[in-house]
């Protein structure tokens, strides 16, 4: 079993589409294995911002897990509901778990351990990640393009971008509709 989830993680990282396209990857176990990876992209994170910033390690678990349902959402009604091709025939499930492995580059940010690679690192990674979802949603999704794979992922990433920093602002009252009497 422990090989086995080694093997998703090596082919997510090596960019291998097969990943996506192999259905005894999106088994029964295939959820697990997603959100396990989603939690260690969490901790990974969290240690790699400890070297600049203190974060806890337990609450960024935590919030990798509802980034990740979050983020999957939105990729299922753009990608899905909005702007199907003809063959996607996509479940829920099956890009919950494509959006969990895309997240497997995340865990080399465990080796940002010394300050001065940390920002490098996590900009590699994010980016590796970036092309990880385009790749995994071409296969689940079934689409036609890496075009309309990188618009479906880059509007959600764009729609989370938006809401994160509308979240943060209002909470340092720099919202014009926060600062309304």
């Amino acid at each position: 079993m422990f090989a086995f989830f080694l093997d998703i993680i090596f082919k997510s990282i090596k960019l291998d589409k097969t990943l996506y396209t192999n259905s005894r990857y999106f088994g029964e176990a295939g959820i697990y294995f997603a959100g396990l990876i989603m939690i260690l992209d969490g901790v990974a994170g969290a240690i790699a911002a400890n070297t600049v910033i203190k974060t806890s390690i337990g609450v960024s678990g935590i919030t990798a897990i509802f980034a990740w349902f979050f983020w999957s959402i939105l990729i299922y009604v753009i990608g899905v509901k909005l702007f199907p091709d003809k063959n996607t025939k996509a479940s829920f499930k099956n890009i919950l778990i494509g959006v969990g492995y895309a997240h497997a580059p995340g865990l080399l940010r465990f080796f940002a351990v010394v300050p001065e690679v940390v920002f490098p690192i996590i900009f590699l990674t994010q980016f590796w990640i970036f092309a990880s979802l385009i790749i995994s949603m071409r296969q689940v999704l079934n689409l036609k393009s890496n075009f309309k794979s990188f618009g479906i992922i880059f509007l959600s990433f764009l729609i989370i971008a938006f809401l994160s920093v509308s979240f943060v602002m209002s909470k340092m009252n720099v919202l014009p509709a926060g600062n309304i009497t």
